[in-house]
């Protein structure tokens, strides 16, 4: 099931032998990131009529407007089983609930004579964007609206591309949208959906910030509007996991775990990292038989072909390199003492401690978004938060007794830099008082 690399001997000095997908690169003419450069530049010259053309073009889905009328979402929810709607609206008290704590209230500074306060406000309008096709995210929609509205955000839209199937958007996301309070839901994908959410068409109006997973074009156009728009958490793209399992582990639970991610498809990225090489034949051994059997077998294939690897090592601490190497996205510790090795880790989008504890339950109902960062941005990017959608704020207030405090410092320093308006400023102030 998996390409074996037995990195055992070389200690933890092993970052530079671990392979990693290049999602950028295509064949000759067909670059990922000159096509993008391109669906942008024609959505902000063209706006909606290339979102139509590109939606036909690459769904097999005509319409007239991206946007999805309150009539049809209306159908949607009516229609929506009592199972799916309790699922849904579980899923929405537990991320509503992990993201109200992360809220802070005002705080206040005071010193003599100086007063700061400090607090926080959402963004106006906030762009969520969940992947469509092939297959349907009501999940996304969830993780990425809660925590905008959580944030405050009053104006959350809705992007996803549209499937052939339905002639739309599948009715599990519309419920998903409205239940969650996003506020309108255009039927558009890729990256022109992150173009016309960054820099608005007559149908969509442009957001504040843009959020939510997708694929290597999607990861990339929100990069390039990234400075013009807020983009929330990192490069979130091809999903990738990271197993890690030792003998008190389940095969079969390591084995379709690390079969999950690899089932979005392409381009991602799923490791089975172990010091004990049965461990590693038993999990092999299991992952062949669930994978005959898997629906989804040929998406988990084609991401295990280029980028399935198990990964022999001498010991869990060479085990802590490879996954700070990687910096995965999602990380599951099937391990004794699991917890204390997780809080060793410093690169990785999510973790996951013990056989109870897969990463499939964190994509729907944990609580934390799994809007996470990916191909290695986890070095210095986190979960998607409020965070991303709210803006620091502070108050300064200075009387007379503060600046006779802080004034004469800020004199020394404005001297040392050459600006003497800086400086003028203050003595005029103390000259005064």
């Amino acid at each position: 099931m998996l390409n074996r690399l037995d990195l055992r001997g070389h200690g933890t000095d092993i970052a530079a032998m671990l392979p990693r997908p290049d999602i950028t690169s295509g064949r000759p003419g067909d670059d990922p990131v000159e096509i993008v450069k391109g669906i942008i530049a024609d959505v902000r010259s063209r706006g909606d009529a290339v979102l139509l053309e590109l939606t036909e073009k690459f769904d097999g889905v005509s319409l007239e407007t991206t946007r999805v009328s309150d009539d049809e979402i209306d159908r949607a929810v009516a229609a929506a089983s009592p199972e799916l709607t309790a699922a849904i609206e579980a899923s929405i008290a537990n991320v509503t609930e992990f993201h109200e704590h992360q809220m802070r209230g005002t705080e206040i500074i005071e010193r003599p004579g100086v007063r700061i306060e400090a607090y926080q406000k959402a963004v106006d309008r906030v762009g969520c964007y969940a992947p469509g096709g092939r297959a349907e995210y009501p999940s996304t929609v969830i993780m990425t609206v809660v925590p905008a509205k959580v944030a405050g955000v009053d104006d959350v839209i809705v992007c996803v591309p549209p499937s052939a199937e339905h002639g739309g958007i599948a009715p599990s996301v519309l419920v998903a949208a409205r239940l969650s309070g996003a506020s309108e839901v255009h039927a558009v994908g890729g990256a022109q959906a992150i173009a016309a959410m960054a820099y608005g068409t007559d149908t969509i109006a442009p957001v504040d910030v843009v959020a939510g997973p997708g694929n290597v074009f999607v990861a990339l156009a929100k990069q390039m509007v990234s400075g013009h728009v807020g983009v929330a958490a990192a490069f979130a793209g091809p999903s990738e996991v990271v197993v890690v399992a030792d003998e008190t582990a389940d095969p079969r639970f390591a084995a379709i775990d690390v079969m999950v991610q690899a089932e979005h498809g392409p381009d991602g990225l799923a490791w089975l990292v172990t010091w004990d090489e049965a461990v590693a034949d038993a999990v092999c051994e299991a992952g062949d038989q669930l994978l005959a059997a898997a629906p989804r077998s040929a998406d988990i294939k084609a991401t295990l072909d280029s980028s399935g690897y198990v990964a022999l090592v001498d010991d869990r601490e060479a085990a802590l390199a490879v996954i700070d190497a990687i910096a995965p996205e999602h990380l599951e510790l099937q391990i004794s003492d699991a917890e204390n090795l997780g809080r060793q880790v410093r690169n990785a989008g999510a973790i996951f401690c013990g056989n109870q504890a897969p990463a499939s339950l964190g994509d729907y109902v944990v609580g934390p978004s799994h809007v996470l960062p990916t191909f290695g941005s986890a070095r210095f990017a986190s979960a998607l938060t409020v965070a991303d959608f709210l803006k620091d704020h502070h108050l300064v207030t200075v009387t007379e007794e503060g600046m006779a405090q802080l004034g004469p410092h800020t004199m020394v320093l404005a001297e040392q830099e050459g600006l003497a308006a800086h400086m003028e400023s203050i003595r005029l102030r103390l000259e005064n008082s």
